[in-house]
């Protein structure tokens, strides 16, 4: 591997695994052959999500809030608001759903590995 250097306007973003995001590939699963993903991930304007309860199958996932804010519940800790500067290191398989978010929530999300399965689940309690 070599040093990768991307620009902000070198690739788009496209709709993915959810309705209301939109996501930008910042080519690190590709350079580490799918062992580590990395996404700026964006509201869509006017979309809402559907606080569905669900896990994630996979070894690390951290979050940075770059620009708006975004309400999370996870079965451990209960309701938090991340604004921009926030990051949430999230443990593997804990449940959680997003409340809602502002029109402008921009993030990044690590995880490894760069593919892995999402899992709805009934709530804590």
């Amino acid at each position: 591997m070599t040093t990768q250097v991307r620009h902000a306007d070198a690739a788009g973003f496209e709709r993915g695994l959810r309705a209301f995001f939109e996501y930008r590939d910042l080519g690190v699963q590709g350079e580490t052959g799918g062992a580590f993903g990395a996404h700026v991930i964006r509201a869509v304007a006017g979309e809402h999500p559907e606080p569905k309860w669900h896990c994630h199958r996979l070894d690390f996932q951290f979050v940075v809030v770059l620009k708006g804010w975004v309400r999370f519940e996870y079965e451990d800790i209960g309701e938090v608001l991340l604004q921009a500067g926030s990051t949430v290191l999230q443990p593997p398989m804990v449940k959680h759903r997003e409340v809602e978010h502002s029109d402008d929530l921009e993030l990044i999300e690590i995880t490894a590995p760069a593919e892995f399965e999402t899992m709805l689940v009934e709530g804590p309690g």
